[in-house]
């Protein structure tokens, strides 16, 4: 039944369907004068989608297509349909990059497209164009899963084969998002692979292991060994680093080991006025003579 869901909805059908539509419609027009089918639209008119699957947009690949469009305009009309309930405004179903780039470029009007979709037609459209395209990062992919799952009652199974991805693929996209918010942000920044995240979703210490990641620069192999090395205990513990002595303590040193012919360490503690002193002795002949002085009185 979900199947049959889908197939009556289009699931699938993506930017490129919708852009093979455009390009009949364009040759139909061009048949009958060479009218375009587009139209331009104030770009104040038109909003984005608010169930975009898509979160972040590069600024430097924004600036980039910024220039392009000053240069040479928008090229590809962007796909919308009527808003609901607003006379007049357009909702982006594809194509809210160029939209942003384009009010970059200080663009007063855009080329537009309009299609009749419901609400279901426009997230299911928006969620598969980002991911046939692999504009999503890890976890705005994963998210649209889980839309399509949670909204639509859609199986992995069916979407593995509505989409052209394996269902290991999806499940494991999925399971990503029951990592801590801290690495999923790390994941979204590019600063974490999915590789990376996957190792750490078993872990019980992933956000401290994440933070060694960024810091250390480890490979996903290095990650997997040291999520093993806290799962088994197996860790060195780090080394305190040793205190910095001051040159009065350095001379004191200096002078007892002198006097007494072995070597003395000096640890004091800082802020106080206690401490111990170490007497090194390297046979029985200076352990005798270091207790003659220490009982000559």
């Amino acid at each position: 039944m979900a199947e049959n869901k889908i197939k009556s909805r289009g699931l699938g059908r993506g930017l490129s369907a919708l852009m093979a539509d455009v390009t009949e419609t364009a040759k139909g027009s061009a048949e009958e004068g060479g009218r375009r089918p587009d139209m331009l639209v104030p770009i104040e008119k038109i909003q984005p989608n608010p169930d975009q699957p898509r979160r972040r947009f590069d600024p430097e690949h924004l600036e980039d297509l910024a220039n392009s469009i000053r240069e040479k305009g928008v090229i590809q009309p962007l796909i919308v349909r009527p808003k609901p309930g607003v006379v007049g405004s357009y909702e982006i179903v594809a194509g809210e990059r160029r939209w942003r780039a384009s009010q970059k470029a200080q663009l007063h009007e855009l080329p537009v497209i309009v299609r009749e979709f419901d609400d279901t037609e426009v997230l299911e459209i928006a969620i598969i164009e980002n991911i046939q395209r692999s504009d999503l990062n890890p976890v705005e992919e994963a998210a649209g899963y889980r839309q399509l799952m949670e909204k639509f009652g859609h199986t992995q199974e069916v979407l593995s084969r509505a989409l052209g991805k394996s269902r290991s693929h999806i499940a494991n996209l999925m399971r990503l998002l029951n990592l801590p918010t801290e690495i999923q942000d790390l994941l979204e920044e590019g600063k974490l692979s999915a590789g990376h995240a996957r190792a750490l979703i078993t872990s019980d210490h992933a956000k401290e292991i994440s933070k060694r990641i960024v810091a250390e620069g480890l490979s996903v192999r290095q990650t997997e060994g040291l999520v093993k090395k806290y799962a088994s205990g197996d860790l060195e513990k780090p080394k305190k680093p040793k205190p910095v002595k001051d040159a009065d303590t350095k001379a004191l040193e200096g002078d007892l080991s002198a006097n007494l012919g072995m070597k003395v360490a000096i640890d004091h503690k800082a802020g106080g006025e206690a401490g111990q002193i170490t007497i090194k002795y390297d046979n029985m002949d200076q352990l005798d003579e270091l207790c003659r002085i220490l009982s000559a009185n």
